[in-house]
């Protein structure tokens, strides 16, 4: 693809902008030979387009980790963000690529950069995309639990909207809050809303309240349809208080918070009472004979 030569201006004190260069292109579509080759020649890597892309955004939110790599190694700026507010970590997040999540966290790419109103945090991208790995990743990096997104609130309400269960798991066992509301929705409405039965199970076992209401005066149940499972499953939750068992864990893990998994892992107990408290799939005997 030929592209025509940039206009270039200088831009406060961002540096030189272009319209988008050759640099944006072959990183955008993973032509790391040329890339390599235009580095070389003298090519800036932190040229900016007028809304502040720079190659390395272009080659992590098309997950081109040897792309990112090769600007990397050449001085790319890796926290720059776009005139929306996005770091090329939100990008890969937002690409699912595991491979430029690492390289970037490598680098000393923040886990939290600050939201704007336009921006959500590598940990929302992650969970809007899905890829679990890459939650794991950046939670154990050290991604805030709760940050808190003007659109989307906590990543544990954007991960049910969008219907990530795996990433709803790994929230859950790294200690973010099951109740947390954002004008008064909490997790449950969202998967609720979504009619998936499996999210609400998941939701109810670590703690969520049947009966919160949102700022429309809405239960969970009240965003089902009458008869369907989600329903019925709601409505047996309402009906059916936890058991002492179930209450005892939830107990547990709320004290320890997001200290849970590893202070869990290192009790001196039965592997049954921890594999419990950890929510693990049990073998051999049933939960039900604790």
């Amino acid at each position: 693809m030929e592209v025509t030569a940039a206009r270039r201006s200088f831009l406060c004190d961002i540096g030189f902008w272009a319209d988008r260069t050759a640099l944006h292109e072959a990183a955008s579509q993973g032509r790391a030979l040329q890339l390599k080759q235009l580095i070389e020649s003298g090519s800036s890597v932190n040229m900016v387009t007028v809304d502040n892309i720079t190659p390395l955004h272009e080659a992590c939110i098309q997950a081109h980790p040897n792309c990112a790599r090769l600007l990397l190694e050449a001085g790319a700026q890796v926290d720059v963000r776009t005139i929306h507010g996005s770091t090329p970590l939100c990008n890969a997040c937002a690409s699912g690529s595991l491979e430029c999540t690492k390289l970037l966290l490598e680098y000393g790419a923040k886990v939290n950069p600050s939201l704007t109103a336009l921006t959500a945090s590598p940990l929302h991208e992650a969970c809007i995309q899905g890829n679990v790995k890459v939650v794991k990743l950046v939670i154990a990096s050290g991604a805030q639990l709760e940050a808190y997104d003007v659109h989307f609130g906590p990543p544990l309400h954007i991960a049910c909207a969008k219907g990530r269960v795996e990433c709803v798991k790994e929230l859950l066992n790294a200690g973010a809050k099951v109740n947390s509301v954002k004008f008064h929705e909490t997790a449950l409405h969202h998967a609720a809303r979504g009619a998936m039965v499996d999210m609400i199970e998941l939701l109810v076992e670590f703690g969520a309240h049947v009966y919160a209401s949102d700022n429309m005066g809405r239960k969970p149940v009240d965003y089902t349809t009458p008869a369907s499972p989600a329903y019925a499953c709601l409505m047996f939750y309402e009906n059916n208080p936890l058991t002492l068992q179930q209450l005892c864990r939830i107990t547990v893990r709320k004290f320890l918070s997001t200290r849970a998994a590893e202070v869990i892992g290192q009790l001196d107990i039965s592997h049954i009472i921890r594999s419990y408290l950890q929510y693990s799939e049990l073998e051999g005997p049933s939960s039900e004979a604790l």
